[in-house]
């Protein structure tokens, strides 16, 4: 007989790396937060004129997510960057008195510590984020912060992307000279989320079987929506498309149906105003609604999950993603495959 700590259960490792993510998010409050602010002040006091981001992946949506904080907050114009004007075609554009933040999971993919090293040679603030503080992206940047979410051995990225978030938050607030009080809440507040999967559990039911989803958001939202999308495809396979809501008026409406899922995430705040207008129109083509946002919210939809009241809307995308973490998960063990290992992926992805 097989001994059964030796038999490989399904998703075991994503699960467990789930259900770290309040201590992840306490310890980055306890132990990053004072060299994270440190980081911001030196960075603030060379005031920088714009930003640039720069990642690939889930990173990506951590870094769209930061460039909402800093065109909201700041003030400042940011942008995503596209590596490959740099690795592929050679540009050396001029970015003196800029800020390039590169965010990783590993650290390690060959073009962002390029793009990262040209970008430092051409004048910029280098600032990398990562899980890895000894990878090569961190050695090319001025300044690194470390995510401190601990080793992560589950393909589907969970924990590293929310504090992904979060570090990018507090550096945000550190850069306008505030300590990111607002965030004091979210590990407690995960936690209790995390506490729901039998909800999650039953509302994958719904997605099963589905041929594809449609996921929508606006705002400080949209992150969310491009993060879920990815979750669901690497996971279940089903194909997911994100779009912001404004984005979905503008022709892609018309492939919903009657028939047709879609996931709105809607924010407590101005993100939610903005989308509301989607909804309804959703509504009247008869969609198979299904709201991550506030009761009300939820209650006009066909279903849902409502996360917790109060929150500010800047940092409610690091409690959003959780339940949507539990449904990929939830789906593809319904489907019968192993989130811990999709095909065709490895954990650290090299592209130049």
């Amino acid at each position: 007989m097989s001994d059964p700590q030796t038999v490989s259960v399904p998703g075991r490792i994503m699960s467990a790396e789930m259900a770290e993510q309040p201590a992840v998010l306490q310890r980055i409050l306890d132990e990053g937060a004072p060299a994270i602010r440190e980081i911001a002040a030196q960075i603030a006091a060379r005031n920088p004129r714009f930003v640039l981001l720069t990642a690939r992946g889930t990173s990506d949506n951590a870094a769209l997510y930061a460039k909402y904080l800093i065109e909201v907050l700041l003030g400042k114009p940011a942008g995503l960057t596209s590596m490959s004007t740099t690795t592929a075609y050679g540009a050396k554009p001029d970015l003196t008195d800029c800020l390039v933040i590169t965010v990783s999971q590993s650290g390690g993919s060959p073009d962002l510590v390029a793009s990262t090293k040209a970008a430092r040679e051409a004048g910029a603030i280098t600032l990398a984020v990562t899980n890895n503080a000894g990878s090569p992206l961190a050695e090319v940047s001025e300044f690194h912060i470390d995510v401190l979410a601990g080793p992560e051995k589950a393909l589907p990225a969970t924990k590293t992307y929310t504090a992904e978030l979060l570090a990018l938050y507090l550096f945000v607030e550190g850069l306008r000279g505030n300590d990111g009080s607002a965030a004091k809440v979210l590990p407690e507040l995960a936690a209790g989320i995390l506490a729901r999967q039998a909800e999650v559990k039953a509302l994958a039911e719904r997605y099963r079987f589905a041929q594809r989803l449609v996921i929508t958001s606006r705002g400080y939202g949209y992150p969310t929506a491009r993060e879920a999308a990815l979750k669901l495809m690497e996971t279940t396979y089903i194909p997911a498309s994100p779009f912001s809501g404004a984005d979905l008026l503008h022709g892609p409406l018309a492939m919903v149906d009657n028939v047709s899922p879609v996931i709105a995430i809607v924010p407590d705040g101005k993100g939610g105003e903005a989308l509301q207008p989607v909804l309804d129109r959703l509504r009247g083509r008869g969609a198979d609604l299904v709201v991550v946002g506030q009761q009300d919210q939820v209650d006009a939809a066909s279903a849902g999950f409502a996360l917790p009241a109060g929150v500010p809307e800047e940092v409610q995308p690091i409690l959003e993603i959780l339940p949507l973490q539990l449904l990929a998960y939830e789906v593809t063990i319904a489907r019968g495959q192993d989130p811990d290992a999709p095909r065709a992926l490895a954990k650290v992805t090299e592209t130049h």
